[in-house]
C-alpha cells in the first residue's frame, strides 16, 4: 500500500506533529508514506523524515497557489491513498483527484477555523468534503462543529457525508516525554517555571499566561515556546506588564520533551482547540498540566489537570500560586495527568490510522 500526506508544511504544529509521527511509525511498519507540503522551507521535522527515507515533494514557497493543482495530480498518480490535512491541500488534492479516483482521506485538526464565518464557504467544503471516503476529526467536540458547520444532523443516518465522518484521537509518544530528560542550560535556581508550548498565532492566548505571571512574585518565570506572526504582540505585552526579565522566549525548538521535564507546570491558554498534542505531551511529562476551559482542551484536561476560566489571568495565577506552595497536590495533579495521558499514546492513533487506510483500501 503507497499512502501520500499532503499538508501545507513541515513547521511546529499540531497537524505536523501528526504527519511526522504518523509517516515515521507506518514505514517502520513497513508501508510506502510520503509526503507532499505546499511550502518546502527547511524545518526540524523536514529533516527528521528524511531520516527515515521518506520522500518529500515540495511545490512551492506559498500556501494557495493555484499551479499546485496540476503538480498534485503529477505526484497522486503513483500512490493508493492520499490523505491532507489543512484547508488548502484538502481543497487543491479533491479537484486533482477528478478523473484519476484515487482513494481520499482528510483529517480536520480543528474546532474552529476563519473560513466557517464566511456562510459562503460551506457549499464549497460541503463538495469538497464529498470528495473524501472519509473525514477524520481529532475530537469528539471537532466532529460536532464540523457537522453542525455543514447543517449535518445526528438524524441523518442515510447522508452519504455525515457517514464519512468519524474520530480519532490525536496522540502522542508518552514515554518519550514522561521519561526525558532535564536540560541543564535552564536550570532555574530559585525559580518556579510554568511553560507554554504553542505557536504565535490567533487561537492561543498568550497573553493571558504573561499577564498571570505579571501578577505573581518574582520567583515565578515563563518560558514561551514557539513564533508566529503574533509575535510582535507578545514582546509587546511583556513589556508592557514589565516582566521582560521573567519571560523567556524560546523560539521554535526540537526539544520540547526536554524543555517540558525542565519546568514545573505546563500551561495551554486557548481561545479554541481541535485536540491539543500540547496538551497531551503536557500531561506526559510528569508535571501539572493547566489549561484554559475551552472547547478541545478541556475535554481531555478535565478531572485530570486543572482547568481556568478563558482568559483569566488572576484565576491562573492562582493556580499556579497553589501548585507553588502545596507539594501534595502538585505531586496528585501530576500523577493524574500522566494516567490521562497514556489513553491518548501515539500507537493507539497510528493503529487507527492503518485499519482506516486498510478498510477503505477494500
Amino acid at each position: 500500500m503507497k499512502i501520500l500526506q499532503v499538508i501545507t508544511s513541515l513547521q511546529i504544529g499540531g497537524a505536523e506533529h501528526v504527519v511526522v509521527h504518523l509517516t515515521k511509525l507506518l514505514r517502520q511498519k513497513g508501508l510506502t508514506v510520503d509526503v507532499v507540503v505546499f511550502n518546502g522551507e527547511e524545518t526540524a521535522f523536514m529533516r527528521e523524515l528524511k531520516e527515515t527515507g521518506c520522500r518529500i515533494y515540495k511545490l512551492g514557497r506559498g500556501v494557495y497557489n493555484i499551479t499546485y493543482i496540476l503538480k498534485l495530480r503529477r505526484i497522486m498518480r503513483k500512490y493508493d491513498i492520499v490523505h491532507t490535512h489543512n484547508s488548502s491541500p484538502q481543497l487543491f488534492a479533491a479537484i486533482a483527484n477528478i478523473g484519476l479516483g484515487k482513494m481520499m482521506i482528510t483529517t480536520e485538526h480543528s474546532t474552529n477555523n476563519r473560513k466557517r464565518e464566511h456562510p459562503m464557504f460551506s457549499f464549497v467544503d460541503k463538495w469538497m468534503y464529498a470528495r473524501y471516503a472519509k473525514v477524520v476529526t481529532i475530537s469528539k467536540i471537532a466532529k460536532e462543529r464540523l457537522c453542525s458547520y455543514l447543517g449535518l444532523e445526528d438524524n441523518q443516518p442515510n447522508c452519504p457525508l455525515q457517514r464519512s465522518i468519524m474520530t480519532i484521537n490525536n496522540g502522542v509518544d508518552v514515554n518519550a516525554f514522561y521519561h526525558a530528560k532535564d536540560l541543564p542550560e535552564l536550570a532555574h535556581q530559585g525559580k518556579f517555571v510554568t511553560v507554554m508550548v504553542a505557536g504565535f498565532r490567533e487561537a492561543k492566548d498568550q497573553r493571558t499566561v504573561i499577564r498571570a505571571i505579571a501578577l505573581l512574585p518574582d520567583e515565578y518565570e515563563l518560558w514561551l515556546v514557539g513564533d508566529g506572526v503574533r509575535r510582535s504582540e507578545i514582546e509587546a505585552e511583556i513589556i508592557k506588564q514589565n516582566v521582560t526579565k521573567r519571560v523567556k522566549l524560546l523560539g521554535i525548538r526540537s526539544d520540547v520533551p526536554q524543555l517540558l521535564k525542565s519546568a514545573d507546570v505546563i500551561v495551554m491558554s486557548s481561545h479554541w482547540e481541535g485536540l491539543s498534542l500540547s496538551n497531551i505531551e503536557g500531561m506526559s511529562s510528569g508535571k501539572p498540566f493547566v489549561a484554559s476551559e475551552v472547547n478541545g482542551l478541556k475535554e481531555v484536561t478535565a478531572g485530570y489537570g486543572i482547568l481556568f476560566p478563558h482568559g483569566d489571568a488572576e484565576a491562573l495565577a492562582n493556580v499556579i500560586k497553589k501548585l507553588h506552595d502545596d507539594s501534595e497536590y502538585y505531586l496528585q495533579v501530576a500523577e493524574r495527568c500522566y494516567q490521562r495521558a497514556l489513553q491518548y499514546d501515539i500507537r493507539k492513533m497510528v493503529d487507527a490510522y492503518e485499519q482506516l487506510y486498510d478498510t477503505v483500501q477494500q
